[in-house]
């Protein structure tokens, strides 16, 4: 999937349901960086047992893959056979399921070999996934997230998410912290918090000072993996050099971050 970062003015987020409370926009703070492959086409990222888990997207390039946290070193992997392109993963039990992007089909592994254990469909597109404890939850690139039972991956129910009563689209790569979403807005430097029980977002976080310091137009951020135990968040993009283990600060967000937040809190037709 060709995701390229574009001008605040010209985010295409449609539908506007009457205003909100305005989320603030928070940056991050750096706790300790870790390599990362920057071959790696990051759609899909976990923390399970102290080892990351990982899903690269592009054709032909896609899998899965079991990596050291420390080192960044792979020591296990997948791979996607084309016409696949790989998104995101969940770790449920002794099982992951992966996503793909638009061939309504996913792909279920054993969580200790990556042997395959099956498959799943769903109707439009696969972005990605997280999960509460209870439920799967998908995102597909638009402004609503699908609910999902973990063991049959039928969906049980859908959320919209709004900012400023306006529809958030384009939710990526996700993450459950702490009773929140943590969802990747594609094609920006942020990351939404959005409260389940609502679908609003509750704050932007700005992750514009990570990554590369001259990002190509593929380079984005989409990643986001949580230590539970030790409440550990960490962040990376498609083909960084770099994760980041991070902490949310309320110092100023850099201004053009600023400018997307405010670019999504204004409903377009």
């Amino acid at each position: 999937m060709m995701r390229k970062l574009i001008m605040p003015g010209l985010l295409a987020l449609a539908g506007c349901s009457g205003q909100d409370e305005m989320p603030k926009v928070q940056t991050v703070e750096v706790v300790k960086s870790y390599p990362h492959d920057t071959q790696a086409f990051t759609e899909g990222l976990f923390l399970d047992g102290g080892t990351l888990f990982e899903s690269t997207g592009e054709e032909g390039t896609s899998g899965i893959r079991k990596v050291n946290l420390d080192s960044g070193e792979v020591v296990a992997q997948a791979p996607l056979s084309p016409p696949y392109f790989g998104e995101g993963i969940i770790g449920w039990k002794d099982r992951i399921y992966q996503l793909t992007w638009k061939d309504q089909k996913g792909f279920i592994y054993s969580k200790a070999d990556f042997k395959p254990l099956g498959e799943f469909a769903y109707k439009g597109e696969g972005w990605g996934m997280t999960h509460n404890g209870k439920s799967v939850i998908m995102s597909d690139g638009t402004s609503t997230l699908r609910f999902l039972d973990p063991e049959t991956m039928a969906q049980q129910s859908t959320l919209a998410v709004t900012a400023n009563g306006c529809a958030v689209k384009e939710l990526n790569e996700l993450e459950w912290i702490d009773g929140e979403i943590w969802a990747n807005i594609w094609r920006t430097d942020l990351i939404a918090r959005i409260d389940p029980a609502t679908g609003k977002v509750k704050s932007f976080v700005d992750v514009s000072a990570l990554g590369p310091l001259t990002p190509s137009e593929d380079e984005v951020p989409n990643g986001i993996a949580y230590d539970a135990s030790a409440k550990r968040i960490f962040v990376t993009g498609k083909m960084w050099p770099q994760l980041y283990e991070v902490k949310v600060s309320d110092a100023p967000p850099n201004g053009s971050a600023q400018d997307q937040a405010a670019a999504l809190m204004r409903c377009q037709p």
